[in-house]
C-alpha cells in the first residue's frame, strides 16, 4: 500500500466537529507517536483518510485536534485513522470502559457479538446504547470470552460496578464479614480471596483514618482523606485481589 502524499485543499479547512457521544476513549499520544514513527505529517494522514477511506471532510486541523486531545474521532473516523497509521483501532484507544468500547477495541461488528452471545442484533445494540447488559450467565460467559474481558471488565460492562462499590464501602466502614456473601454474588471468586480483600480494605480504611487523626489534622481532614479512599474503593478492591489471583483475560 502506497503511503498517501499531502495534497492542498481547495477550500479553507473547517474546524473539527465535536466528538460523537458514542466515540471510544481516544489515545491522543499514541496517535501522535504512530504518525511520527511513520514519518507522516498531519496533512498526509488527513489526505489518506479522505482518499482511501471516504472521509472527505477530514483536514489536517482535525488530525492535530485529535492529537492535542481537543477532540476525538468518531467510530468510523477512528477505523480510518488506524488504517492510515497501519495499526489496529485498539492501539488508538485508551482502556475500554463500556460494552461498545470493548467491541470496537476487538474490531468486531455488532452483528458478530450478537450472534456469538445468542442475542438479536437490535436487542444487543440497545444494550450498547443504554450501557445495560441483559444476558444469562451463559451469554455473559460467551461475551467475556469473545471480548477477552477480565473479571473487573465483566463486572463493569454488566452494570454491577455501582452495587459493588456500595457493598465495598459498607464493608470498609462497618463489619466486613457481613459482606462476603453479597460481594460473592457479584464477583464469583473463591471465598478466601474475597475475605482477604474485604479484610484488607477494612484495615486500610480504619488504619488510614486513625493515622490521619494522630497527625493532628482533625476530624475534617480525616473525613476528607477517608472519603477519597472510599471514592476509589472499587479500584482498591481489584488491586488487592490482583495480589492473590489472576483477574486478567485468559
Amino acid at each position: 500500500m502506497r503511503r498517501p502524499s499531502a495534497r492542498p485543499s481547495h477550500s479553507p479547512p473547517s474546524p473539527p466537529a465535536p466528538s460523537a457521544p458514542t466515540a471510544p476513549p481516544f489515545n491522543a499520544p499514541a496517535a501522535r507517536r504512530l504518525r511520527a514513527a511513520l514519518g507522516m505529517a498531519p496533512e498526509h494522514v488527513a489526505y489518506g483518510m479522505r482518499v482511501s477511506y471516504g472521509h472527505p471532510h477530514i483536514t489536517p486541523d482535525h488530525v492535530m485536534a485529535w492529537e492535542r486531545g481537543a477532540a476525538a474521532p468518531t467510530n468510523a473516523e477512528l477505523t480510518a485513522l488506524a488504517g492510515v497509521l497501519w495499526c489496529s483501532p485498539a492501539e488508538l484507544i485508551g482502556r475500554p470502559r463500556t460494552l461498545r468500547e470493548h467491541r470496537i477495541a476487538r474490531c468486531l461488528a455488532p452483528e458478530d457479538v450478537a450472534r456469538a452471545v445468542g442475542h438479536d442484533v437490535q436487542a444487543y445494540l440497545r444494550m450498547e446504547e443504554t450501557d445495560t447488559w441483559r444476558g444469562t450467565d451463559r451469554q455473559s460467559a460467551a461475551l467475556a470470552d469473545l471480548l477477552g474481558l477480565g473479571l473487573p471488565d465483566v463486572v463493569t460492562v454488566t452494570g454491577r460496578d455501582a452495587k459493588l462499590g456500595d457493598l465495598l464501602r459498607s464493608a470498609a466502614t462497618t463489619r466486613w464479614q457481613a459482606y462476603v456473601r453479597p460481594v460473592a454474588r457479584l464477583v464469583p471468586l473463591d471465598r478466601r480471596f474475597l475475605e482477604g480483600a474485604l479484610r484488607g480494605l477494612h484495615e486500610d480504611y480504619q488504619g488510614h483514618m486513625a493515622a490521619t487523626l494522630s497527625w493532628g489534622g482533625g476530624s475534617g481532614d480525616a473525613g476528607g482523606a477517608g472519603q477519597d479512599f472510599l471514592d476509589r474503593i472499587v479500584e482498591h478492591f481489584w488491586t488487592k485481589l490482583q495480589d492473590d489471583t489472576d483477574l486478567g483475560a485468559g
